[in-house]
Order: structure tokens, then C-alpha cells, then sequence
């Protein structure tokens, strides 16, 4: 954490300048809304903790990303979060998408957990209620994912490539990020619309997208939750898969549910037997099916995952198996993909641990992934101070 604060607060405009590498530090063109609010949720995450020092105040740190992300991300007219903007705030590209606004009340949650400044609930609340109005789905249930700034929906691609998953489609992606924020914003207002939408959404992430047979796990469904046969949306991701499983847990305990642990370790398991590798240690990328992975690349935010996971399990039911992975997977992290100078984890790095991209921080790579693992990691084994 100290390497975040002294290396992308931007104490000038407000937020974060979040463009690091091993090659060197360069000045972004763009703030986006996934990471200046996935750095929000950091600093107060780990306020909360205890970690805030004279020198390093993680809740000043956090409050100088909200300031940012009211003044200059929130549509005072049509409501919602542009997708992203300048380094000033203006905006660079309005569009609304499903998969951003789902970390803007992630993050509004956990900033008023550390400041207790209600106002912050009272915009995640406002933001829940334009997604009710504008993109949840009645007529199919699930959420539309993309729109324009006045929430037109956009239901077909605009490029070959686009901002975030497929307009027109529903990704597993954004819903299951939308059920991890609304279990956090159920858990602080205990809302009754907040909890019937988190409902759903655990329903619809558990039957669709992360299946009991997790080699059937998909990327997307179309609206009517029939198969999508494009070869582009084919495979699985293991880090997907292993965040729901743990995440799926986190949301069933907020409803005041029994756990599905049959359901978790069947995708832990088939983590473990299709993606890891157990002579090195970390987890793969992707694959398709029950077969072994297609991709042995091992990114930094798949191996948090994996070891959120694992905590988990272990913390559940003690497993050797189990133990002996979660040693294995720290131990390859540690000695490839940390970078000892600050210990930030990189990019991507290869089976044998070659850095393929050295990326520190930048418009996709914040503090949350790693940084969430890491504190759940302690929390269930060691100590914060």
C-alpha cells in the first residue's frame, strides 16, 4: 500500500494517475472509472484495518478519489458514471456501462464504511436506483450491460472491439461485479430492493454463468439466456470462475443464507484440475471445459483470486491439498511476479515465470485484486497491525 499513495495520488485535479511499469513511470492520458474507484475501495479498505499512518492516511487517501469521482465522474443530469475522463475530469467518453457503475457503488460503500459520511451511501443508493430503472431486464431478469449517456441502450457493437464485453449480450463479468457490490450494499442498508436485486443476481451468476458443472461456465448469454456461438465468447476464465465461487459465499452469508460449498469446490476443484499448475505453482488463465488450459499465462489479478479462494476453502474445512496449492501459488508470486523493490505484483507473467507485461498499475490495474486477497489472506492467518 505504500507504493499506491506515493505513487498515484494526484494531489493537482484529485483521483488517481495510475500508469506504472518495470520500464518506468509515464503520465496517463485518461482516468477511468474502474480503477479510480477500485483505488477508492483500496485506501478505505485498508484504512479500516488499521493501516493508516501520520505519513500515510489511506482515508485522506480514499476521500481525495471520491471528491474526484462526485465532481467529476457523476452525470449531474441523467445520473450515473461516465466511462471515463481526462486527467482534469472532463469527460472523455460518457457512455454508461453496467460494469463500471457496479464498481462505483463497490466503492461508495466501502468509502462510507471508513468515513462514515452518509452521503456516500445515499449516491450508491441513487446509482442502484438509476440501474432498477434503466437496465435491469423485467421482461428476461439480469441487467443490460451498455448505454448511451441518457441510457439509450446499446444493443449492438459499435467497433470489433469495445470498452468492456459485448452490447447486445449479458457478460458473466459484469454480473457477477454487479452482485459483488450490491452484497456489500445490502449489507449496509438492508434495503429490500437491494436485497431481492442481490438475489437475483446470485441466482441468475449460479445457474447461467457459473453453473454447478464448472466446465460449462460461459463469458456470455444472450438477453433471453440462450448459448452464444460465436467462437469469441468461447472458454472459461479460472479467475473468473474461483472469485464467484468465493464471492458467491460472501453473498449467500449477507443474505443470511446457508453457504453452497458443494457448489464452491466444484469450482475450486476444477480450478485446481484443469488450470493450476502444480509442478510451479499459480493459476492458469483460461481454457474450455473439463480439459487442461489452453492459456498458461499466469496475470496478476487471477492469481488474487485463486488465493482469496483457497483462503477460503482452508478457512472452512483444513485441506492439505488445499494448503500445499496456496504454498505453492505465494511462493511462484513471490519469486516472479512481485516486484521487491515495492511489492507490487505485475502484469502477466508465463508458466515459467517470464515477465510477458511488466505493468504496474495503469487503466485496468489498481489496488483491488491483490490487495483484497492479500488483507482476506492475513485476516485468516496472520495479524494486521
Amino acid at each position: 500500500m505504500p507504493y499506491w499513495h506515493d505513487s498515484t495520488l494526484d494531489h493537482e485535479r484529485g483521483g488517481y494517475l495510475l500508469a506504472d511499469s518495470l520500464e518506468g513511470r509515464s503520465v496517463p492520458k485518461e482516468k477511468a472509472l474502474v480503477t479510480q474507484c477500485r483505488m477508492i475501495w483500496a485506501f478505505a479498505h485498508v484504512h479500516q484495518r488499521g493501516l493508516s499512518t501520520p505519513k500515510r492516511d489511506y482515508l485522506e487517501a480514499s476521500e481525495l478519489g471520491y471528491r474526484f469521482l462526485i465532481r467529476q465522474f457523476l452525470d449531474s443530469i441523467h445520473g450515473g458514471y461516465y466511462w471515463s475522463t481526462d486527467l482534469a475530469g472532463a469527460a472523455v467518453n460518457d457512455k454508461k456501462v453496467l460494469y463500471g457503475e457496479a464498481f462505483a457503488i463497490y466503492a461508495l460503500v466501502e468509502y462510507y464504511r471508513a468515513s462514515r459520511d452518509k452521503k456516500a451511501l445515499g449516491h450508491a443508493m441513487d446509482l442502484y436506483q438509476k440501474l432498477e430503472a434503466h437496465a435491469h431486464d423485467r421482461k428476461n431478469r439480469g441487467w443490460i450491460e451498455h448505454f448511451d449517456r441518457d441510457w439509450t441502450p446499446i444493443l449492438k457493437p459499435l467497433a470489433s472491439t469495445w470498452l468492456v464485453e459485448v452490447p447486445g449480450l449479458k457478460s458473466a463479468n459484469a454480473h457477477l461485479h454487479l452482485m459483488e457490490a450490491l452484497t456489500e450494499l445490502y449489507d449496509e442498508t438492508h434495503d429490500r430492493g437491494v436485497k431481492k436485486s442481490l438475489t437475483e443476481a446470485l441466482q441468475l451468476n449460479m445457474r447461467y454463468f457459473y453453473p454447478k458443472n464448472p466446465g460449462d461456465s460461459c463469458f456470455h448469454r444472450h438477453p433471453d439466456w440462450k448459448f452464444v456461438t460465436d467462437a469469441a465468447s468461447a472458454g472459461l476464465s479460472y479467475g473468473h470462475n474461483v472469485e464467484f465461487a468465493w464471492l458467491m459465499v460472501r453473498a449467500e452469508r449477507i443474505l443470511g443464507r446457508k453457504p453452497s460449498w458443494a457448489h464452491f469446490y466444484a469450482h475450486l476443484d476444477h480450478a485446481l484440475n484443469s488450470g493450476y499448475d502444480h509442478e510451479l505453482g499459480g493459476l492458469y488463465n483460461r481454457g474450455f471445459g473439463n480439459t487442461p488450459a489452453t492459456d498458461t499465462d499466469k496475470v496478476w489479478w487471477v492469481q488474487a483470486e485463486m488465493l482469496a479462494a483457497l483462503t477460503e476453502a482452508i478457512q472452512h474445512r483444513p485441506n492439505l491439498d488445499y494448503s500445499r496449492a496456496l504454498a505453492q501459488l505465494l511462493d511462484f508470486v513471490q519469486a516472479h511476479q512481485v516486484d521487491p523493490a515495492d511489492g507490487v505484483w505485475l502484469d502477466t507473467v508465463g508458466r515459467q515465470g517470464k515477465v510477458k507485461q511488466g505493468g504496474k498499475a495503469h487503466a485496468w490495474k489498481a489496488a483491488y485484486h491483490d490487495g483484497r486477497a492479500i488483507v482476506k489472506f492475513i485476516e485468516a492467518f496472520g495479524q494486521l497491525p
